[in-house]
């Protein structure tokens, strides 16, 4: 039973990201709705600014912790069910708050794309959230909620039409508006110079089993380079993303008792057409390292709200069976993905851990095992996401 003072603190509510997460309960969630929330961060003075900002009501509780204050963290985790955090990179700002939630049995949700940080989490705190009942939840953004619960929902698909989940799923981005998001550059940039200097990270980067301890599965697609899908008529792409989202995936499908098989392969590539022109995009995305360079987004940096409402996303999820036939889905998106829907996919995961998934029992997950069709309801329902059949 829950018997926390807040249902979902929004730690780093200052920050960009963690603004657009506090709209979004202000809006979604403000006067009657049955959710307690508070904002917190390093600095009482931004709270109150964003608070009056973005609309909140002046009582909306104002929490001061730091990442760098053990204390400061503790004090906070004892009075949330939930931890909503957008404070990344996580490597750098997020071990003392895993380790803090663990150890209090509470709640934590993120929006991590750090594999090899994950991982390190994952072999520290496990046993102590599986004690605690704490429900660590990784990944809780555009990477990797529209691809793992597209993946589960095609699945679901699949044991309805053709008898059994398949061990053959592709996932393929049709149509993508939006910027990645600053947090996402500056992780990707912890993530390589972590790698540079430990052997051990960049292991973990190059396997899509990283985060299955004492689970390999079999050889999986590289999708590393331009190549054309004749089922699609299209060329596809590397997608950056990918290096993230299957091996959430993969690790769904462990905590699910490998109900997907444990021969399941799984790749994603972004769609860029047919012809002259799909192979020169295919191409162009292949060799773009935008992400390292100077002109990438910083942290607190983020698009426009006009930006932000203007994008969207379109994803396809194929999945074949043994015996050649095939079952398809799509999930969409009505904002960009990196700020605008992110935002509101995790807000709704911290809400819906305290809300319909309290059946979940205490570890480290990935959305899927632990929400399955209550996140998805949810996102449907509230924030501009659609799962169909195709």
């Amino acid at each position: 039973m829950n018997n926390k003072e807040f249902d979902v603190v929004v730690y780093g509510a200052s920050g960009f990201t963690g603004r657009l997460v506090a709209e979004y309960l202000t809006k979604q969630y403000g006067a009657g709705a049955d959710v307690s929330w508070a904002m917190a961060g390093r600095s009482q003075d931004k709270l109150v600014q964003v608070r009056d900002e973005i609309g909140a009501p002046a009582d909306t509780p104002l929490l001061t912790a730091d990442a760098s204050n053990e204390a400061s963290l503790t004090k906070m985790v004892a009075r949330a069910q939930v931890v909503c955090t957008t404070v990344g990179p996580y490597q750098l700002y997020g071990s003392d708050l895993v380790a803090a939630c663990a150890a209090a049995g509470t709640d934590y949700v993120d929006l991590c794309g750090e594999p090899a940080w994950m991982r390190q989490m994952i072999d520290a705190h496990e046993a102590t959230a599986k004690k605690s009942g704490a429900r660590i939840v990784f990944s809780c953004g555009f990477d990797s909620i529209p691809f793992d619960l597209g993946v589960w929902f095609l699945q679901e698909l699949a044991k309805k039409d053709l008898g059994g989940e398949v061990s053959r799923a592709k996932g393929r981005v049709r149509k993508m508006q939006g910027t990645f998001s600053g947090g996402t550059a500056a992780s990707f940039k912890a993530t390589m110079a972590a790698a540079f200097k430990d052997p051990e990270v960049l292991e973990w980067l190059k396997s899509p089993f990283s985060l299955t301890p004492g689970f390999t599965g079999p050889d999986q697609p590289k999708g590393n380079k331009p190549e054309f899908d004749e089922n699609l008529d299209s060329w596809a792409a590397p997608f950056i993303m990918a290096a993230i989202n299957t091996k959430n995936i993969h690790r769904s499908n462990m905590l699910l008792g490998h109900s997907y098989g444990k021969d399941f392969v799984y790749d994603e590539m972004l769609l860029t057409g047919p012809g002259e022109k799909g192979e020169e995009t295919a191409k162009a995305v292949a060799g773009d390292n935008s992400m390292m360079g100077e002109d990438a987004p910083k942290p607190g940096e983020g698009p426009g709200k006009e930006e932000r409402e203007n994008g969207h996303y379109d994803l396809l999820f194929i999945g074949e069976a043994t015996d050649g036939s095939s079952v398809r889905a799509g999930v969409t998106g009505d904002m960009d993905p990196g700020y605008g829907s992110t935002s509101k996919m995790i807000a709704e995961s911290a809400i819906c851990l305290t809300r319909e998934a309290r059946d979940t029992a205490g570890g480290i997950w990935t959305p899927a095992p632990a929400m399955g069709r209550h996140l998805i309801e949810r996102l449907k329902a509230n924030a501009g996401l659609t799962f169909e059949q195709e």
